[in-house]
């Protein structure tokens, strides 16, 4: 069957998904969560077959990404029944208006319709991207990279299933057959067909999806991560970070990929860090971690020079780049220079060194400074109203100002009360940060967050 023929065959399907209230659809998303289960059999037997095709073609850390086991099925199941918890939002009223003769006017929230989610070989965004489409009311057909579709089309059949077996149609959820990017052009221009694209993955994916699309488009990011190590930091805590930050799933967006570490620490870090992550790691049989070295790093420890494209590559792979800087002002011109404003951190004992950094991180000339150099916008809603922003007459501002107006903004949650937990916990470190709490005052704090919101 053609591409456009399974998006025509799953747009076709969109009236059995509409009736479905929000038990209905929590009840299929729990059997879908069942059948992942009841499937791993044959879950796990077609991951197999693409590892070993994709043995030999793609890296270690890509093949640590594509497997499954077990456990990360038994995550996937558990993702699903998660997004089952969420609130139902569809035929939420987002405004009202009465007008003088009694008519009124509503504005509702409803689905987009057909949601299509190109990504790459992540067996796991299959189920991910399947139950959250379907939880907000849209049918959804996949495309999935070559290398995972064996997976990805076994765990859409035990998908199905469970469709099925809840009493739902089977056919508002597809993925396509075909792999070549034929496929994802077609979807790219399926205008009436798509209502929604979505790509998840790299930058290559996302650029193509962006430059190539004809259909409505979410642009995602890529995730060049920075850890910042200070003067002040404890130099061991540090290398744990460090390496755990870069070489326990590289393969994922919030793996580091930058290294910057004050020039006074320089000379007794960076023979550690060589060690433990290159020396240490290739007597023990693990992956070595390449380091890719600045200029002042690179007369510290022998490595690879780092070349132009380095610090702003999303390596996904054993591979680090690291920096001198001078102090934290240099740390955070640097990350405003490269990051892509996914995640940053900062080792320090230094809270004044902490404060300024996370103040940059989080702050609205730090946002306005990568808004600036990407003409992306900006992740605060707060940012989205200053003026300096609306100076730069970005593309499609007014559109998300009003969408943002209009929208609660929901997580999968990790936890009961988990937003809840998440918040409380962010306003007690700012106050610790910012002196309004001490230490012991902080933890005791916390602690009591922990009880209240975490179950054990």
């Amino acid at each position: 069957m053609t591409t456009i023929d399974i998006l025509k065959k799953t747009r076709a399907a969109r009236g059995g998904l509409a009736v479905l209230d929000e038990a209905g659809k929590n009840a299929l998303l729990l059997s879908m969560a069942d059948s992942l289960l009841s499937h791993e059999g044959a879950i796990l037997a077609e991951n197999e077959a693409d590892m070993a095709d994709a043995r030999g073609h793609i890296s270690d850390v890509m093949l640590d990404r594509l497997r499954l086991d077990h456990d990360r099925l038994a995550g996937m199941a558990d993702g699903v029944r998660a997004i089952a918890a969420l609130p139902d939002h569809t035929g939420r009223v987002l405004s009202e208006v009465r007008r003088p003769n009694g008519l009124v006017i509503q504005k509702v929230q409803v689905p987009l319709g057909l949601v299509s989610i190109i990504y790459e070989s992540r067996p796991n965004v299959t189920s991910d991207a399947a139950a959250l489409a379907l939880k907000s009311g849209n049918v959804c057909v996949l495309r999935s990279g070559k290398e995972a579709h064996r997976s990805a089309r076994a765990i859409v059949k035990a998908l199905k299933a469970g469709i099925a077996q809840g009493g739902g149609d089977p056919e508002i959820l597809n993925i396509v057959d075909d792999t070549t990017h034929q496929s994802a052009a077609d979807i790219m221009t399926a205008k009436g067909l798509v209502d929604l694209l979505i790509p998840r993955g790299g930058a290559g994916l996302i650029r193509a999806c962006v430059a190539g699309a004809t259909v409505p488009c979410i642009e995602t990011g890529t995730g060049i991560c920075h850890v910042y190590v200070d003067e002040s930091a404890d130099l061991s805590k540090a290398l744990n970070i460090v390496e755990n930050a870069k070489a326990s799933r590289p393969s994922v967006c919030n793996a580091e990929e930058v290294l910057l570490v004050h020039s006074a620490v320089a000379a007794e870090f960076l023979p550690r860090l060589k060690k433990r992550l290159v020396d240490d790691r290739a007597a023990a049989g693990k992956v070595p971690v390449e380091l890719r070295l600045d200029p002042r790093a690179v007369a510290v420890i022998p490595g690879t020079p780092a070349g132009p494209a380095d610090f702003d590559t999303e390596f996904l792979d054993y591979i680090l780049a690291v920096a001198c800087v001078e102090d934290v002002e240099e740390a955070i011109a640097h990350i405003a220079a490269h990051s892509t404003g996914h995640s940053e951190a900062i080792i320090t004992s230094d809270k004044a060194a902490a404060q300024k950094f996370l103040k940059y991180a989080a702050s609205e000339q730090g946002e306005l400074d990568y808004t600036e150099m990407t003409s992306r916008l900006p992740a605060r809603t707060d940012v989205l109203e200053s003026d300096e922003l609306a100076a730069m007459d970005l593309p499609g501002l007014d559109e998300i100002k009003e969408y943002v107006d209009n929208t609660e903004l929901l997580a999968r949650p990790m936890a009961p009360q988990a937003m809840e937990f998440i918040s409380e916990m962010g306003s007690l470190f700012q106050q610790y940060v910012s002196d309004e709490l001490t230490l012991d005052s902080f933890c005791e704090k916390a602690q009591k967050a922990v009880d209240t919101y975490v179950v054990k």
